[in-house]
């Protein structure tokens, strides 16, 4: 669904395309039982403190009324009180939004080649939304300045269900290259965007004399927008690694070949 404010004429003609392309993706992955959505996990200094459940994500992807869409409500008050002091100010506001992947199955991607690598695709497609300055995957940057016993994700199967569980999902859902049976963690880092009421300076290109940037009209915190944008890369990006994993000419070929794979790997 298009609910995002778009932050300028260009990327608003640009990142609709994408949006809309995302939707029909969406449809195809939730044919196959997975889900995508988002959530603002971050604004200006104000960051929610826990790791929400997937029923938390989904509802307040699809909050109409929420207007940060941020789980916890009292961060979400904090939020908006830096969004009205930057608007005030006439400045802007970046932050961090995360998409989850629910639901997806084992073995998507694949580790030969290093641009086949699904969360190189995953990072390369959120990055190039706009404004987004840095991309995570799972706990990656907590992990950077972690020991590797704090990291790993330990390995259990489950007899009476006959599937391997993780104790964790610090590495979101993606290992080497391919998917492990866990939620797929995107986060993007969104840097505050950069036309400003309060004009910074500048230099005309032609006469290379200092000036004031031109300002024409700006959005204040355009995260949950960028959310929105990443939650169709994302679609985008996963629907291909179906395809190229399951073909088909048609949906009930590809359904078929989904299926008889889901069966070979709940036996296996």
């Amino acid at each position: 669904m298009m609910r995002a404010t778009f932050w300028n004429a260009q990327s608003a003609r640009e990142t609709a395309a994408r949006v809309a392309a995302g939707a029909l993706a969406k449809q195809l992955l939730r044919a196959l039982g997975t889900e995508i959505a988002s959530h603002t996990i971050q604004v200006g200094h104000t960051r929610i403190d826990r790791a929400p459940g997937w029923d938390e994500i989904q509802r307040i992807s699809n909050d109409l009324e929420s207007p940060l869409r941020c789980v916890d409500s009292a961060a979400q008050e904090k939020m908006k009180a830096e969004v009205d002091t930057v608007l005030k100010a006439g400045d802007t506001v970046g932050g961090i939004f995360e998409v989850v992947a629910h639901n997806v199955p084992v073995g998507l991607g694949s580790h030969a080649q290093w641009d086949e690598k699904l969360d190189g695709k995953l990072a390369q497609a959120v990055m190039s939304v706009q404004a987004v300055k840095g991309v995570e995957i799972g706990a990656g940057v907590l992990a950077a300045g972690s020991l590797g016993s704090e990291v790993q994700d330990e390995i259990f199967y489950d007899q009476a269900t006959k599937k391997f569980s993780r104790s964790s999902n610090r590495a979101g859902g993606l290992e080497g290259g391919i998917t492990n049976g866990e939620d797929v963690v995107v986060r993007g880092y969104l840097k505050p965007i950069s036309t400003l009421r309060r004009a910074l300076k500048t230099a005309n290109m032609i006469t290379k004399e200092p000036v004031q940037a031109a300002y024409e009209r700006s959005d204040w915190c355009v995260v949950p927008a960028g959310a929105v944008a990443a939650e169709a890369m994302v679609a985008l990006v996963l629907a291909d690694a179906f395809l190229q994993k399951f073909g088909g000419d048609s949906m009930t070929e590809m359904r078929r070949n989904f299926e008889g794979y889901a069966r070979q790997i709940h036996d296996f």
